[in-house]
């Protein structure tokens, strides 16, 4: 019997084992898929015929890589808030529009153009780094550029639910300004909210104008019910060494 109970039990762990080893190999192909799709999608916005060319915020592009169906849309990340470059008064509009009240938006957007080394009047950092510390923080603003936009949840007066409530509507790879042709609704609401706010000027956080900032999301669906996506932000031009840059490779940036 316990000869029998041994070989039952390796019986049972082999197989669990070949189990996880073909989910492992369904979700690699899967992923495989996916950053071929994404290629595809670079590669379309390189075609010399507009015409060929697969269009920005338009209709999903289905392809079909091996054995993975993959779904891939492609969206002008230009149309997104740039928190590192974005005026206070745009910040201030989108904070708005997303739920937050006019006082709290204020000072929030005043916190972070501090975080990012762009408030519009410098305060003394000793006054900056005080009222972080009563607010029970051992930290403050660095003064610089966001590397990610999980760092604004260390942000004086941000809360999950207002970083949650803006995430989708951010980036770190567009111009100061969003090109409102392109911009979701609540970004083009919170445009119109400034109508006369100057135009941003240029930095090296914005691209020149025969540029294309390009975000692709790569969903596939694989061997075995393996489902993956995948998202890259692609700067493209012909001014560039092969015609374009990755920015970010990975999962999800929102």
């Amino acid at each position: 019997m316990l000869i029998a109970f041994i070989v039952a039990h390796l019986t049972a762990s082999g197989r669990t084992e070949i189990r996880v080893a073909g989910n492992l190999v369904a979700d690699a192909v899967a992923e495989a898929a996916d950053d071929g799709a994404i290629f595809a999608a670079i590669f379309s916005q390189l075609d010399p015929d507009p015409s060929q060319r697969w269009p920005l915020d338009g209709p999903t592009h289905e392809l079909t890589i091996g054995n993975s169906r993959v779904m891939v849309r492609l969206s002008d990340e230009a149309g997104r808030i740039n928190p590192n470059s974005a005026s206070p008064a745009l910040l201030e509009a989108l904070l708005v529009v997303t739920g937050s009240d006019p006082e709290s938006a204020r000072r929030l957007a005043g916190a972070i153009g501090e975080w990012v080394g762009g408030a519009q009047f410098a305060r003394p950092q000793q006054a900056v780094l005080a009222e972080y510390q009563a607010a029970g923080l051992d930290y403050g603003p660095p003064g610089a550029p966001l590397e990610t936009l999980d760092e604004l949840g260390r942000v004086l007066g941000m809360t999950p639910a207002v970083l949650a409530a803006i995430r989708p509507h951010l980036t770190l790879f567009g111009p100061p300004q969003p090109n409102p042709a392109s911009a979701d609704p609540v970004v083009a609401a919170a445009l119109a909210a400034i109508p006369q706010a100057p135009q941003a000027a240029v930095s090296a956080n914005q691209p020149p104008p025969d540029l294309l900032t390009v975000r692709i999301t790569a969903a596939a669906s694989g061997p075995s019910n393996a489902h993956v996506t995948r998202t890259a932000i692609a700067r493209i031009g012909a001014m560039l060494p092969r015609g374009y840059t990755v920015l970010a490779w990975g999962g999800q940036f929102d």
